[in-house]
């Protein structure tokens, strides 16, 4: 597990900029508020094109992170498979820490 994605993550989410679940992303992403939307590696495959589909019209960035939902509970609070990160800064910090090819 890669412990400075996990803890930029839960600083994000300390910071009150992640955003957690399908229809709060779409609604952060619709807004304009979203700048990067992150996937679980577990999520359903039509969970994550319904993301995409709406992610790509917005030119809203999608990434799959390499944990599961049960690894992210503990920085969620619960188990979720899609989150916004709603700041600048801090999507880029986690696009830096993502390993490559996690389209």
């Amino acid at each position: 597990m890669n412990d400075r994605l996990f803890s930029a993550i839960s600083l994000c989410r300390k910071a009150r900029r992640l955003r957690m679940g399908a229809d709060v992303v779409r609604d952060n992403v619709l807004s304009g508020e979203a700048k990067l939307v992150l996937l679980t590696s577990d999520i359903a495959e039509r969970s994550a094109r319904h993301a995409r589909g709406i992610c790509g019209p917005a030119h809203v960035p999608v990434r799959t992170l390499p944990y599961t939902m049960q690894e992210l509970a503990p920085v969620a609070g619960k188990h979720y498979g899609v989150f916004a990160v709603c700041d600048r800064g801090f999507a880029d910090m986690i696009l830096g820490l993502l390993p490559d090819g996690t389209a």
